[in-house]
Formats: C-alpha cells, structure tokens, sequence
C-alpha cells in the first residue's frame, strides 16, 4: 500500500517550535528575511539555506547534521587556532551559539543544483510578496527516505489557487543529455504519473501545509484547489554559446523533449518566476 502523502504536523510540534529559544532569536526572522526557507513535512517542520537543511524539527526538537555544528565555542572570533588554544576548547554548547557558522557550515556543502533552487525559494517563499510562490522543495510522493524520486520545486500561483511542480537541472547534469532518450524523461513521466494518481491527494496535502505557514507567520495565504498535472522541466547554468549551441541542439529542437514543458534560463538568480510558471510545451 502506497505511503499516504501528507504536509500536517502535530500541535505539540507547533507549540513547541513557536516557544524555542532558536525560533524566536534566529529562525522566524530569516524566514521573514527570505534567508531561510521553511517547509512543512510528516509531524516536522525543515529549515533550508542556501541549498542545505539546516535544522529539522520534530518532537524531539531541533537537529542538524554534524558537520554543520561541529563549532568550536567561541570561533566566530576568528579562523585560526593556536595549538595551545586547542588544549582548552570546547564544542557549542547550544544550536543558538553557533546558529551563524552552522547556516555558514551549511552553504559550504551545498550541491550546484540545490544551490541553484536556493536562489528562487529564498526569493520567492510564501512570506514575499509574489502572486506566484515557492511552496515546497525536496518533494517525495512515496517515502520520505533516500534515494528516491523528489521533485525540486513546487510553485503556487496565489491568484488562480493553483499549484505546479518543477525538476530543475544544472546544464552540466547528464540526465538531460543523451543520443536517444535523455534519462530525465523518464523521470519527468514518473512524477507525471503520480501526480495524475495522487492530485487531490496533494492538493488536501497542500492546504495543510499552508495552513501551519499561516500559524506560524500570522498570515492569511489561500489554500489551494487544483494542480496542473505537467511537471515543467527547468534547466539553468549556461551561457549564450551553450545556449546557441548544444542546448538548442541537444534539448530545444530534440524531438525526444517534445510535448514536456521546458524553461531555459541561463543565470538562475535572474530568473522570472512568471516566466517559469507559463513555460510552454515544445512542440516539434
């Protein structure tokens, strides 16, 4: 039986979370400041920043990987650190403590496509004033475990309720590149086929989770009521030889793309989040 798809969280969760020392001094305001994203999963809540999850929230509390809080108390004084000085050192005592090098810690290891995502979900999340939003990022339909499908982005249009997934892809990724069928098709289908399965199953999912955005933040987002079942590829990360070249060879006129809704952009941080959403299908 397949997983249920679900974005809800228990109160307990909530309160807890809107009465943490961490919330309250560091993360809401990010959030506000499109610094940090926030998104709603199974009885958690994540934190993303610059392309990393930089904390989760759950019953249990806050969590982040170790390699983000193994900080030194005390370091943000400065990088060096004299062998003598070593003999007294301790970690942070507190994810507040070190909360600047961890969202520092955590840019450092981002991959260039979740880097690249970053720019938009930071600039355009539910908090912004945008009609057209990030909503979700990382999103599994099946399981929420490793290595499985997850669709990058999911986009809400605030006007028209409407909600819109999309895979985006750095020029450089080899699924989008192939003498006969690109292996990013197959995966574009597969999202495609279970959105088809699971859409109102999604769009209940959705209204849940802008409902805890709306607790959370004090702000009146709409819920909403259908979903376009197309998954609009973005592919980003070149320049106008590329552009000219490979790319309109290799994606833009290749028939195997024909029928996918495809949005080139060469520099992502410019990107037009309308733009992105009215992609069009190529037709060849």
């Amino acid at each position: 039986m397949t997983k249920e798809f679900t974005r809800r969280v228990n109160s307990n969760i909530e309160d807890n979370l809107t009465k943490s020392y961490l919330w309250l001094n560091h993360l809401k305001q990010d959030c506000i400041d499109g610094k940090v994203f926030l998104a709603v999963r199974n009885d958690r809540i994540d934190f993303y920043h610059k392309g990393g999850l930089l904390f989760s929230f759950n019953q249990s509390g806050f969590k982040t990987n170790v390699k983000y809080a193994a900080i030194i108390a005390g370091s943000e004084k400065s990088d060096y650190l004299t062998e003598k000085a070593l003999r007294k050192v301790s970690l942070i005592s507190d994810f507040s403590e070190g909360y600047k090098k961890i969202a520092a810690n955590c840019a450092k290891y981002s991959g260039i496509e979740a880097d690249g995502v970053s720019s938009l979900y930071h600039k355009f999340s539910p908090l912004s004033d945008n009609d057209i939003i990030v909503l979700d990022i990382e999103i599994s339909f099946s399981s929420e475990g490793k290595n499985k499908d997850r669709v990058d982005i999911l986009l809400y249009h605030k006007s028209l309720k409407k909600l819109q997934f999309v895979e985006a892809k750095d020029y450089s990724n080899p699924e989008i590149w192939s003498q006969s069928t690109p292996p990013v098709i197959g995966q574009l289908e597969r999202y495609k086929s279970q959105i088809r399965d699971r859409k109102n199953e999604i769009i209940s999912a959705y209204a849940e989770h802008i409902k805890v955005v709306n607790r959370l933040f004090e702000i009146d987002l709409s819920t909403p009521n259908s979903l376009d079942e197309e998954v609009t590829l973005l592919i980003f990360g070149f320049d106008d030889n590329q552009k000219e070249g490979r790319l309109k060879e290799r994606v833009v006129s290749n028939v195997e793309y024909s029928g996918n809704k495809v949005h080139c952009i060469g520099n992502i941080k410019t990107a037009s989040i309308s733009s992105l959403w009215n992609a069009k299908k190529l037709k060849l």
